[in-house]
């Protein structure tokens, strides 16, 4: 068997590296190409999308080889299950057949997923299906109608993974080979002689074609070969867990496909979390990300080559499943993609990171909205104008502002009270009253300040003035939700200044005559 594995590799090796010029000059001449017409194309020229036809061909004449011989070899054909290829290999010519189409006309995802949808159900009639799902449902296995659409999902997800990741010359078909050699491996191992040749083939088709794939490309792999190579390694994946341990028929293929999976993850929560479609384009995939770090091209292939590698010598060591191999792939896995999210600096995952931080300060922040809560329902029943003002500095003097200043609008024939002595940290400047917090200065001009102007408008529409609540720029969080401070707290605030200042005792000036008379009377 060894000779027939190394003459099925160098033959799809030979034949691709052919078969890819060939293609890319045919290509060309028709104008099948693809023009760097938007932002997030990376590349300048444009070049020929159509390399998945040379993989395909290459992979289907050394399948086609590999039937005939069996055909005429009694011994072989016991070993290569005829039936099994026909399963794969007809739904997965349609899956091709639909990457060309969108290569040169462009489909929308719908009707991709749609046909996929289909290929897959084929794989699923001809036995080719997930049977159970240990983690959720033990040994028992699955029905028909809960199989079916968890086949499904199984053949899009990565399907359209290795077609996510195919932004940069050679990356999804470098990461597939790996992934190929890792299901290789297993095959060899586990004596699935049939999935052993179809993946030697395929690892020496993609092989064969990487030639002109990297970077600087000649031709790019397109819809066409990144569709037939996901789809060909999602139904290889549910062959061989058919014969396989659990462990190793679940979580070999899911480590192994570890790239093209955690950036398909990484697209799908990014996209709903900033509330955008899933299936718009954008440059925020990981490779994007590593060139805004300042790698070239060739750095960021070569990294995330590295990076399939890991995931692949991962998936390797649940070749021989114990708990303590398993937990260290986990623990190693869940270091890796958490240090390398973090890494990359997404808006998303930092803005989930902000919220679980502000998660912790939630006491606070219940303190500092109870405050306002409660100023508002004490300004309802506040008798007058010194009981407002301190009210507003109870109100502010736990929270994070730093200083206020309440700027009043008076009536006619209203003043601003006298009252008792003002607290230490605020002074009265004609009709207004300004605060701060102890440790502050007095004034905040030239400091780095940003504040916010409440309008006071009364239940009567009568505008009251304007409260200005100011707080120093610094690296601490708001802990308070401003929307107390816009909603309810004005009116409230303003309703009360009306109140009290239609109510307060007006002070009369006197003549200097009058004043020494009073004094003498006094005394």
């Amino acid at each position: 068997m060894t000779l027939i594995f190394l003459g099925t590799f160098f033959l799809a090796l030979l034949s691709a590296f052919v078969l890819t010029r060939y293609v890319r000059d045919f290509a060309t001449a028709h104008g099948w190409v693809a023009v760097p017409s938007q932002e997030r194309h990376l590349h300048s020229s444009p070049l020929p999308r159509l390399g998945g036809v040379a993989i395909f061909l290459s992979f289907s004449a050394c399948m086609g080889m590999a039937a005939l011989w069996a055909l005429y070899n009694p011994r072989m054909h016991a070993v290569l299950s005829l039936r099994t290829l026909l399963t794969i290999l007809g739904p997965a010519s349609v899956v091709f057949l639909l990457g060309v189409y969108d290569d040169i006309h462009g489909v929308g995802p719908y009707f991709k997923f749609s046909v996929q949808g289909v290929a897959a159900t084929i794989l699923f009639m001809g036995g080719l299906r997930i049977v159970n799902i240990p983690v959720l449902f033990g040994d028992h296995g699955l029905p028909w109608f809960v199989g079916l659409p968890v086949t499904i999902l199984w053949v899009l997800a990565i399907t359209n993974a290795f077609n996510l990741i195919d932004g940069l010359d050679g990356l999804a078909a470098g990461s597939a080979l790996f992934s190929t050699l890792v299901a290789f491996v297993v095959a060899l191992l586990y004596g699935q002689s049939l999935i052993t040749v179809m993946t030697i083939a395929l690892a020496g088709a993609i092989l064969g074609f990487l030639r002109y794939n990297f970077n600087p490309a000649t031709i790019f792999l397109g819809d066409s070969g990144s569709l037939f190579i996901g789809f060909v390694l999602s139904a290889l994946a549910l062959a061989g867990a058919q014969k396989a341990p659990t462990i190793v028929a679940v979580a070999i293929p899911v480590v192994s496909f570890g790239l093209p999976i955690l950036e398909t993850a990484l697209s799908i929560v990014r996209r709903l979390i900033s509330g955008r479609p899933v299936f718009t384009a954008d440059r925020e995939h990981i490779h994007h990300k590593l060139l805004q770090h300042g790698m070239t091209h060739r750095q960021v292939v070569i990294l995330l080559y590295g990076v399939s590698a890991g995931f692949a010598m991962l998936s390797l060591f649940l070749l021989w499943p114990t708990g303590s191999s398993l937990g260290l792939v986990l623990a190693v896995l869940g270091i890796g993609i958490w240090i390398g999210v973090q890494h990359l600096g997404y808006l998303e995952f930092g803005e989930i990171a902000r919220v679980a931080h502000r998660t912790f300060d939630q006491p606070q922040i219940f303190v500092n909205n109870l405050a306002i809560r409660r100023a508002s329902e004490e300004l309802k029943v506040a008798r007058d104008y010194d009981q407002v003002r301190r009210i507003l500095v109870a109100a502010f003097g736990s929270n994070d502002f730093d200083s206020f200043e309440l700027k009043l609008e008076l009536l006619p024939g209203e003043v601003v009270p006298v009252g008792p002595a003002e607290p230490t940290a605020a002074r009265r400047t004609g009709p207004s009253f300004r605060w701060h917090k102890p440790g502050v200065p007095k004034t905040l001009d030239g400091s780095a300040v940003w504040s916010i102007a409440l309008d006071l408008l009364s239940s009567g529409n009568r505008r009251r003035g304007t409260l200005m609540v100011h707080r120093i720029y610094s690296t601490r969080a708001l802990q308070i939700d401003i929307n107390l401070l816009t909603a309810v707290f004005p009116t409230a605030l303003a309703d009360a200044l009306d109140r009290t200042l239609a109510h307060s005792p007006q002070v009369i000036a006197l003549h200097e005559q009058d004043a020494s008379l009073i004094t003498a009377q006094a005394g």
